[in-house]
């Protein structure tokens, strides 16, 4: 580094990745700094600046040196570089540098820290066991450490021999010649000396074993009414491997998510959308049974229908430094369970590494929606689907019928209202025009609709707020 450097540097100013001291009179707080940079992006602190950013550089001994490879020493562990750059006048700025530590959490004198911005912060016991987690991420986890009295007569071999023959029918496998369960599993990296991993039981574990074996591989549905959780229409729970949970859930969103309709022009014919893009939707599941915490003993996925939005929630946070945020944006494949992750992706059920939130995001705009939200709290993530299509409430004041909320779609996807006998066509047949009016005449009673003109001119409208 050359003095240009380091007057590029410290005009740049303090940030997340760099520090500016006087002097190394500064050194213990310096090395909170430092600490903090090897726990979050890496960075640099320099001894020599101004406050006002002048490099004005400091005499350095062989005690300066020494006192700073002391107080070095004292980072657990210790990784700082230490580089001297001349200035002028015979001084020198000490430039201590370290990079994003791979040893997390590292700790100074005993405390660790954080980097946010140009501060630092304690981490927190919470954080700090995340971090040290994170650390032994590699090593052991809960899908590769043995699943103690489990063997394959526990494991559903019928789904093992599907996964390995559709990974060889999509080419992410070659074919092994064999369709002994044991040879595949050891394929797939879920047996380790004979001995079945915790994987193997998430993905492919029969369901009447993981109910009281492996409780966590649970899954939760539920359509509430309304826009909170005060009334259910729906509640149910399923213990099983990823692959069935994953068929349940896609059972139950087919089966209680309400349709966006559209009226064609000149037809009035009703075209059923789905209010959100299906395979949104899976991806968003996937996701959740790759990324989930599985050492969580209560722990589950579980899908919320409410009148106006969709929530997917799996148990567990995020890791390796990903926010919600940086989820929306292109970033690197990190999944806290890669050995199921592999399977699913070989299964295909996902189909690239670290595309997951970004096709979501594809498919949400293709369809007209926005994005979803992404949300890390409570010891949870939930991803939340918001429609923008107009979706009829379940009651208002009173539960209205499928054919009332039917028409409530009719009329809001034709912009311009509907005559009574448009409206019993857009039906579809097979209801009397006094039903229909009916049914018309009670909505507007909830002053959800109006009617507008008389005789052969009269049509119907929504209640445009």
């Amino acid at each position: 580094m050359i003095p240009l450097d380091i007057t590029g540097l410290a005009q740049a100013g303090e940030s997340e990745t760099l520090e500016l001291k006087r002097s190394t009179a500064e050194m213990r707080s310096a090395m909170q700094s430092l600490t903090a940079m090897l726990n979050t992006r890496g960075g640099r602190v320099l001894f020599g600046v101004e406050p006002d950013r002048r490099v004005v550089g400091q005499d350095v001994s062989d005690r300066t040196l020494e006192g700073l490879a002391q107080e070095v020493r004292e980072i657990d562990p210790p990784v700082p570089s230490i580089e001297r750059v001349s200035v002028e006048l015979g001084r020198e700025v000490l430039v201590v540098s370290v990079g994003q530590g791979v040893g997390a959490p590292y700790r100074h004198r005993g405390t660790a820290y954080r980097r946010v911005g140009n501060v630092n912060h304690t981490l927190s016991a919470d954080e700090f066991n995340r971090m040290l987690m994170e650390r032994l991420h590699s090593e052991r986890r809960w899908e590769n450490e043995p699943a103690e009295g489990w063997d394959l007569a526990d494991l559903d071999g019928d789904e093992v021999v599907r996964t390995v023959e559709e990974a060889v029918r999509r080419g992410r496998v070659e074919n092994p010649g064999t369709r002994d369960v044991a040879e595949l599993l050891r394929g797939l990296g879920l047996m380790r000396n004979g001995a079945l991993l915790r994987g193997a039981t998430a993905l492919f574990g029969r369901e009447s074993e993981l109910e009281h074996r492996a409780p966590q591989c649970l899954l939760r549905v539920a359509r509430f009414r309304g826009t909170d959780r005060t009334e259910f229409i729906d509640n149910r729970q399923f213990h099983g491997n990823a692959f069935s949970l994953l068929q349940r859930t896609e059972r139950f969103l087919r089966e209680s998510l309400p349709v966006a309709g559209r009226v064609m022009p000149g037809l009035f014919e009703r075209v059923d959308d789905p209010l959100y893009p299906p395979l949104a939707l899976r991806e968003a599941l996937a996701n959740a049974f790759c990324h989930r915490d599985y050492s969580i003993g209560g722990g589950s996925v579980a899908v919320a229908i409410y009148d106006d939005r969709l929530e997917v929630t799996s148990s567990g946070t995020l890791h390796f430094g990903l926010t919600p945020e940086a989820l929306l944006q292109p970033h690197e494949s990190l999944p806290w369970n890669p050995l199921i992750a592999r399977v699913m992706y070989r299964r295909g059920v996902i189909e690239q590494w670290g595309r997951g939130t970004l096709k979501i995001v594809e498919l949400m705009r293709q369809a007209g929606l926005d994005p979803p939200t992404i949300e890390d709290t409570r010891g949870c993530v939930t991803v939340r689907f918001v429609p923008t299509r107009y979706v009829p409430p379940q009651r208002v004041a009173h539960d209205l019928t499928d054919r009332q909320r039917e028409l409530l779609v009719l009329l809001e996807a034709s912009r311009t209202g509907l005559a009574l006998r448009e409206m019993v066509a857009g039906l579809g047949g097979g209801f009397a025009e006094w039903e229909v009016k009916a049914d018309l005449s009670f909505l507007k009673r909830l002053e959800l609709v109006a009617s507008f003109g008389h005789g052969r001119g009269a049509y119907w409208d929504l209640r445009r707020k």
